[in-house]
């Protein structure tokens, strides 16, 4: 058995994937919480995924990607998040022509081309509005558990109005919104589209072409991926699972070294 592994090292959370080459699967996958040494956490995590298969004791091969694959210097190569994650959704979604990626600390598009290279992307990692972050902040003070928050947020009537584009002033809006007697799920969509329409931002005067796939822990927000999906004028498809796909591309492109 051959086996490549893909460890994505995000701001937030490590992500890893073993691969089976000769089977063209995956056999395992996790996502656990980064802490203060994620080379540490990312090595623990692969060799805990590699217990889980019977005769594996060490992948043949493991390349890192992600913010910081830097770190992972147990990895044989490392390459940007952008290629692992364009390469990792279209081996689900062979027809993607933009995605969408949404983490803890930053948002990006990534366009694609008709045979699946990378064409262009654009990325917000310098404003924390737009990103997972940011949800988890307005949750806090709604007092809202973040994993009910997004069905909370598809289930509104309407949405609240938040106008302000920046994180820090966002969070005045949410909490003059809460005073004013508005009520939690229509600030909790209000929320969703707010990042929706940060992130369709970024396209600028780019135009879409084939389906639009949705990765990034915030793809687990329903909210959030009913907000963009109107913003963007068509549904998006998020993977099974979201969070790994950026690893995927990396156990993927691990194949060529073999």
């Amino acid at each position: 058995m051959r086996v490549t592994c893909g460890v994505d090292i995000g701001a937030r959370t490590v992500k890893a994937v073993l691969f089976d080459v000769d089977s063209s699967s995956v056999i395992a996958s996790e996502v656990v919480l980064e802490n203060a040494n994620p080379q540490e956490t990312a090595q623990k995590l692969v060799e805990r995924l590699c217990s889980t298969v019977k005769g594996l004791h060490w992948p043949d091969t493991v390349i890192a990607t992600g913010y910081g694959r830097r770190h992972c210097l147990f990895a044989d190569d490392a390459t940007t998040e952008i290629t692992c994650h364009a390469v990792g959704c279209r081996s689900i979604f062979p027809d993607v022509g933009l995605v969408v990626d949404i983490g803890g600390q930053d948002s990006k598009i990534i366009v694609l081309s008709e045979d699946g290279a990378v064409c262009d992307f654009e990325m917000n990692d310098r404003c924390a509005a737009g990103t997972g972050l940011f949800f988890e902040m307005a949750c806090s003070l709604l007092s809202v558990d973040l994993r009910e928050a997004g069905k909370l947020a598809a289930e509104a009537k309407d949405a609240a109005e938040i106008s302000s584009m920046c994180a820090v002033f966002a969070q005045t809006e949410i909490v003059s919104l809460v005073q004013s007697g508005i009520a939690t799920p229509a600030v909790l969509a209000g929320i969703c589209r707010s990042i929706a329409k940060r992130t369709s931002a970024l396209l600028g005067s780019r135009r879409l072409r084939g389906r639009i796939v949705f990765t990034g822990g915030v793809a687990l927000n329903r909210g959030v991926v009913l907000a963009l999906s109107k913003e963007l004028g068509q549904p998006v498809s998020v993977p099974e699972s979201p969070q790994t796909t950026g690893a995927l591309g990396a156990a993927l492109l691990g194949i060529r070294r073999l």
